[in-house]
């Protein structure tokens, strides 16, 4: 069961711009089961709360209940359920548990303004729970009460903290138990049969990286996220601590909001073997252009182009060039090997390819190393994702990259091929996206974007590399057991065609 826990109404709080009856009607829409009116220092009364479900028009059956928030000294704000009054501002809570046994106290945003509780007020004996997420709280303070919830084993709530309709039930908390009086939530509190509502996926089981995604389910898809790396060795470690120091050095050059954007750090952490960043909300590339218009998708793929061109004209050098091509000879060896191994028909034509990408990256770096930065690396549409802040609209419209794995000191033209040919296996069974409408659009976009990056060699560059993802993509469909598909044989006439313009 889901109920709004913390939220203030424009009558009893002078901070509120919302109605009691439209935020009831709001969280009622958000498919909330109820509301918990928590306005400062003013206690709801039971015919007043009836009143206001008969003008809200509620179902019978979704719960609209009155607590209060108060401001009391050690603690600052406090949610109070279960008292039978008003409890004026500056009460102790000692005085208040002498007076009413029975109620519960949650501690209230304890987060806010980069506060820091300790371990031991957070444990207080005076606390029932404590509120680790809160619309007051930033993206930061919300994963340190994440945190700390989960290395003290808190009971914890979660709560809107809503003083306008619009984003009203974002932080809901869940019962394990309905709740029809407030007697009931404050047993259920007492018990620890609540906790903050959230989302746990695990992407990547064997790399520990998981997303939470903090909120209600809204079809806006604005839900709060946080990436969570806990890397299982010294190896991940290693390589995880790699890409949040490229991605802290690129958010630092203006991709850490507007309209172009990375993952924001949040926390790195050596003791604890933990790596935090805030997750990008939206949807892949991937997932718009099949569902877009073709005025969208352009959109959208100039857009795309567009947030490459400005990280490459950062011209930042985060790692060094000789990495890029000792990760390079690695990684095509570990391709060639799926296909040595598997012995397919095609063998000794993926040799060739991948001898001469090697030849060709070598020579790169013996003549034009001078001209390379750091590049994303694996730059394709289930890596860029399209978001929006808040409820809607294009104020709040944006476009970032994830995953920087694989992000190292490269030719500018790597990350241009390697789009190029993932777009085109992706993309090739659907109609409207595989002829030239997603080259010849990403492609216009990017050089009048990065006009500077586009040199007399850039071309030529463009086909090596668009070669060299085909290998990675070739290497996949083997190890997918496809090794037979005419699929592998269109990737591998496309490589030799590119590699043609290599010379």
């Amino acid at each position: 069961m889901l109920l709004e826990m913390h939220c203030h109404t424009a009558e009893h709080s002078a901070c509120s711009r919302v109605s009691a009856v439209e935020l009831v009607r709001k969280v009622h829409v958000k498919r909330l089961q109820g509301v918990v009116l928590t306005d400062h220092h003013y206690l709801w009364q039971e015919a007043d709360l009836a009143e206001l479900r008969r003008q809200a028009g509620v179902p019978p059956d979704f719960v609209i209940l009155s607590g209060q928030e108060t401001n009391v000294p050690v603690f600052g704000d406090v949610l109070i359920y279960g008292a039978p009054v008003t409890i004026p501002r500056g009460t102790p809570l000692t005085v208040v548990r002498q007076e009413f046994p029975d109620l519960v106290v949650v501690w209230a945003h304890p987060y806010r303004n980069g506060r820091e509780p300790t371990d031991e007020l957070l444990r207080s004996p005076l606390l029932n729970g404590v509120e680790i997420f809160n619309s007051n709280h930033t993206v930061q303070e919300n994963s340190q009460g994440l945190q700390d919830w989960r290395r003290l084993q808190l009971v914890a709530t979660s709560g809107t903290d809503t003083h306008a309709a619009s984003y009203a039930a974002t932080y809901p908390t869940v019962f394990d138990q309905p709740i029809r009086t407030i007697r009931e939530l404050v047993q259920a509190v007492r018990s620890g049969q609540c906790r903050p509502y959230l989302k746990e996926v695990s992407h990547r089981e064997a790399s520990k990286v998981i997303e939470v995604t903090i909120g209600n389910e809204k079809p806006d898809r604005t839900q709060e996220k946080i990436i969570v790396r806990t890397p299982p060795n010294d190896t991940a470690w290693s390589a995880a601590e790699r890409a949040y120091h490229i991605m802290t050095a690129i958010s630092e050059r203006g991709f850490d909001q507007g309209m172009f954007r990375v993952p924001q750090p949040i926390q790195k952490n050596a003791d604890s073997g933990t790596i935090l960043e805030q997750g990008l909300t939206g949807e892949s590339l991937f997932d718009r252009l099949v569902a877009a218009s073709t005025d969208e998708a352009q959109k959208y793929l100039r857009l795309c182009a567009q947030w490459l061109a400005r990280l490459h004209l950062q011209r930042l050098r985060i790692t060094s060039p000789e990495e890029f091509l000792r990760e390079e000879t690695r990684r095509l060896t570990v391709d060639l090997n799926r296909f040595t191994d598997s012995d397919p028909p095609y063998r000794n034509k993926i040799t060739g390819i991948v001898r001469a990408v090697q030849a060709a990256e070598q020579d790169l770096m013996v003549r034009d190393q001078e001209s390379w930065i750091q590049g994303h690396g694996d730059y394709q549409s289930q890596n860029i994702i399209i978001g929006r802040d808040g409820a809607g609209g294009e104020a709040g419209f944006y476009l970032g990259a994830i995953d920087f794995e694989r992000s190292q000191v490269m030719p500018p033209a790597f990350d241009v091929g390697w789009f190029l040919a993932q777009a085109r296996s992706q993309f090739d069974n659907y109609p409207a996206l595989s002829g030239g409408l997603v080259e010849e659009t990403f492609l216009d976009a990017y050089v009048k974007g990065a006009a500077a990056m586009v040199t007399d060699d850039f071309w030529r560059q463009v086909e090596l590399f668009r070669a060299r993802a085909n290998v990675s993509i070739a290497g996949f469909l083997v190890k997918m057991g496809m090794a037979g598909s005419p699929e592998l044989w269109r990737i591998l006439v496309e490589s030799e065609r590119a590699l043609t313009y290599v010379g």
